[in-house]
């Protein structure tokens, strides 16, 4: 049953009322924008209230979690068993209802678990997790290298590998989830495996192994099974599947018909495929249950391939009034795109850059960079952001427009040429963009590369049980 969006606060905006009501925020308002607030400067007791203060999350949510409370309040020496249980039904609940609330009340129920005798690595679990899924990767390295270090289980590894990727540090990342995968290859193990290969290149190895990640996915997980199917039917489309990338979106949103990232795909596909009407319900479905600015940039470009130019604008101008907080790399990278705000994406970029420089934060400041007309210092950025050998349209397309505007005709060509192979996964406003780049290179008489399709490219063979 599809769920209709909420017009109730968020999980995060309950938390904000609570630091207000803490005297804690004026440091926050004070500041930038997208200012991390410092977790430290709660109390135990202070993190323990708000952890245990009942929130509205549905019926069936809402008693899951007053039952955990209840049974907190009585459990006695057993009080951090039943604290771990919350903070990871917290975490449930921000995946189930794309609540990023939630896994701030995650956080807050690591820090009480804190206190908890015995429960230091639990709650160090908790709290990376929490600080990760919030994009404070800074905030969870340290921790998550503690943990790795003093504990050393498989879901310490990923979590730790999982911060080291979004840090940038991609070959730390994969000695890290080798131990991963030694010590427990399943799909877990095989989905980060897969990504690594992709980051890598190797398109091949990426499908092997995120076929034995949804494949090893069983029934008791239907979000890391849909998850798994949904990252498969991106990587065949790129393959030039695209049939088989449909069957996959389709699996996945059995496993969870309300899966927003599958939904998101599969309205791109339609929109890719000239459908603009049912490509507009599917993304309005979408967006409903996930309004982040990837979202709603999807449904704007149906809107308008619709010719729907007034619901066009009403969702672009909910987009500028809360892409800055929601997801700032993907709103920089929107400015940039559509030549609006271009300052403000370049301070959002270099903003992100502080704490996340893996290739797609890297690229998005080059992107802003180049909108910003600073197109020497966009090609230093660009190069950085292709540094892994990541085959991705829009990493390709950015590259070969940076290198035309900085007059390197040949690289510009190479780079066009391989967006324009896997042009599928592209908006329709940077598919036009792409074609009109060719027809400048054309303009200037050069010869440009044959494109060869994306299923052409062959790489090494794959074994599962090494990343």
């Amino acid at each position: 049953m599809l769920r209709t969006q909420r017009h109730h606060p968020s999980k995060a905006a309950l938390y904000v009322i609570v630091w207000l009501t803490l005297g804690l925020a004026a440091g926050v308002l004070a500041g930038c924008g997208n200012r991390e607030p410092d977790s430290a400067a709660l109390s135990v007791a202070d993190a323990c209230e708000i952890a245990l203060t009942p929130h509205s999350a549905g019926a069936d949510a809402d008693r899951t979690i007053e039952l955990l409370i209840e049974t907190i309040h009585n459990a006695g020496v057993r009080r951090g068993v039943h604290l771990e249980r919350l903070g990871w039904a917290y975490v449930a609940l921000a995946r189930q209802q794309y609540d990023a609330g939630y896994h701030v009340l995650a956080e807050q129920t690591a820090l009480c678990l804190e206190s908890q005798p015995q429960q230091r690595n639990p709650a160090l679990l908790l709290r990376a997790h929490a600080l990760y899924s919030q994009h404070r990767f800074g905030e969870a390295e340290p921790l998550a290298r503690e943990l790795a270090s003093d504990r050393g289980l498989p879901v310490d590894y990923a979590v730790y590998g999982d911060v080291l990727m979004a840090r940038g540090a991609l070959d730390e990342a994969i000695a890290v989830y080798q131990r991963m995968m030694d010590l427990k290859p399943g799909p877990y193990a095989y989905s980060r495996a897969a990504h690594v290969r992709w980051l890598k290149g190797d398109l091949p190895g990426a499908i092997a192994l995120m076929k034995l990640s949804a494949g090893a996915s069983g029934s008791h997980d239907p979000n890391a099974a849909a998850w798994a199917h949904e990252r498969l039917a991106a990587y065949e489309l790129q393959a030039g599947r695209a049939d088989l990338a449909v069957s996959l979106l389709s699996t996945a949103l059995d496993l969870l018909p309300d899966y927003a990232p599958a939904l998101l795909a599969r309205g791109q596909l339609l929109l890719a495929a000239g459908d603009a009407a049912d490509a507009v319900a599917v993304l309005e479905q979408a967006a409903n249950l996930n309004p982040l600015p990837a979202y709603q940039w999807a449904l704007i470009e149906a809107l308008r391939a619709a010719n729907r130019h007034d619901r066009a604008l009403a969702v672009h101008q909910r987009l500028m009034s809360r892409g800055a907080v929601d997801d700032r790399r993907t709103f920089a990278l929107y400015l940039a795109s559509t030549g609006q705000a271009v300052d403000e994406a370049l301070v959002l970029a270099r903003r992100e850059l502080a704490s996340r420089r893996d290739v797609f934060t890297l690229d998005t400041y080059a992107w802003a960079l180049c909108a910003a007309g600073r197109v020497d210092e966009a090609q230093v950025a660009s190069l950085h952001a292709l540094r892994e050998g990541t085959q991705d349209a829009r990493l390709h397309y950015h590259a070969g427009v940076i290198a035309r505007q900085a007059g390197d005709i040949e690289a510009a060509a190479g780079w066009l040429a391989s967006a324009v192979a896997m042009q599928q996964s592209l908006l329709p406003s940077e598919r036009a963009h792409l074609k009109r780049e060719f027809a400048a290179l054309r303009d200037a008489e050069m010869h440009l590369p044959a494109v060869p399709p994306a299923s052409d490219v062959v790489f090494h063979s794959v074994d599962p049980h090494e990343i």
